[in-house]
């Protein structure tokens, strides 16, 4: 059972790694400035590769640059697999590796080094493999999910997905009906040329997406009077999702920015608290322990695994409940005493009820030998205990503490 919490706590720690990494974790930050370095280096050698001067002077150099970067490809391909039920923590192992593979990712992914060593094994496959390696480009997409401001490029296309198919619809319906108007119009005027209604296609697309390549064009003069109107018509085409686009930025912006000048924040600190065996918490639902309004249970950790807590959850022996709370405000100030028991001081040896402090005197906690103990009644206090408590008496040779 402990080997399998190992294997666990280890995939979930490359899980952690291999994605973009939080603030404070240098190991995966390290990880994504390696994924990204990687990602670039060998879309640069593949297009130096492709200059002949620089590829005889740096071919073999570059050749091993592309070999390295690839195997890094490889092992990062691998990583993800062993890690893939964190990825999709609501499915089973088989499903959340099977929807990794065929999502576009994955694909990727996948990509990015497989053409490089399939040569190996179908040498006569060569030329085909050398095509799919472009698709290793796609994996630039990954740096955009280490970049707030990339990512703000995603957000709109998803935002504004209805209105662009809207758009791109409209566009092939046009692109449709002009290409086959033009090649009625054309075919008997150029018939080498309009041969058919591909023709009259590749003529729309040239004209509706303002490009013009004058390869081919109408000669007669309805032809022209048509083509003046789908050029007309194709200018407010190309701008109809392009405004879409500038909208969803400028929408999207203006959120942002409502956001970080009118919502305010509030700290929330959690603590953890173990159960041992006798706690009183332990076989009760959490909706029945009572904890304040103000409190939340985050997390239940329980042998290796982590529990989303509900009403109904039973705690149980050996569980660590992440307790979260609201933190005091700038103008709140509590003023707590830190007291270390000395050899001979007259509190050592006697039950916390049996002190002789003030009622308004508290004792907070205690600490023993590098544990934190929750003081009760009967607590017996010990040489070298560190008390800490809420009271007005004067105390000598006690530290203050300010929350």
């Amino acid at each position: 059972m402990q080997k399998t919490t190992s294997v666990h706590a280890v995939r979930k720690r490359i899980f952690e790694i291999i994605e973009v990494g939080a603030q404070g974790d240098y190991v995966s930050r390290a990880y994504d400035i390696v994924n990204m370095l990687s990602i670039v280096v060998n879309l640069f050698a593949s297009i130096l590769y492709t200059y002949e001067d620089i590829r005889l002077s740096y071919g073999a150099l570059l050749l091993h640059i592309e070999a390295v970067t690839v195997a890094f490809f490889a092992f990062d391909f691998l990583l993800r697999l062993i890690t893939v039920r964190f990825r999709y923590p609501r499915l089973s192992e088989l499903r959340a590796l099977l929807k990794y593979l065929f999502s576009f990712s994955g694909l990727v992914d996948l990509c990015c080094f497989l053409p490089y060593y399939l040569p190996i094994f179908f040498p006569s496959g060569t030329v085909a493999f050398r095509m799919f390696r472009v698709v290793r480009i796609f994996r630039l997409f990954r740096i955009n999910a280490y970049y707030d401001s990339l990512s703000v490029i995603t957000e709109v296309i998803a935002s504004k997905r209805q209105q662009l198919i809207s758009s791109v619809f409209l566009i092939a319906v046009l692109l449709l009906a002009s290409s086959l108007c033009m090649y009625s119009l054309e075919n008997k005027a150029q018939p080498d040329v309009f041969t058919n209604a591909f023709s009259g296609i590749w003529w729309a697309v040239s004209t509706l997406l303002t490009v013009g390549y004058g390869d081919i064009y109408p000669i007669t003069t309805v032809g022209r009077l048509f083509s003046i109107v789908i050029t007309f018509l194709g200018v407010g085409m190309v701008a109809i999702p392009t405004g879409i686009i500038s909208a969803g930025f400028v929408d999207q912006y203006s959120r942002i920015k409502r956001m970080s000048e009118y919502v305010s924040t509030e700290d929330v600190h959690f603590i953890k608290v173990h159960l041992v065996k006798g706690d009183k918490w332990i076989g009760h639902p959490i909706k029945d322990v009572g904890f304040p309004k103000e409190t939340i249970v985050a997390v239940i950790q329980r042998r290796g695994r982590v529990i989303v807590p509900r009403g109904d959850t039973i705690l149980q022996e050996g569980d660590t409940i992440v307790l979260g709370a609201a933190s005091f405000s700038k103008d709140e100030h509590i003023n707590l005493k830190e007291i270390v028991l000395l050899k001979h001081s007259r509190w050592v040896g006697e039950k916390i009820r049996d002190l002789d402090i003030s009622r308004q005197s508290i004792i907070i906690m205690v600490r023993r030998r590098g544990k934190v103990l929750i003081p009760n009644g009967d607590l017996v206090m010990q040489e070298g205990d560190k008390v800490i408590m809420y009271t007005q008496m004067h105390i000598s040779h006690a530290h203050h503490i300010e929350i």
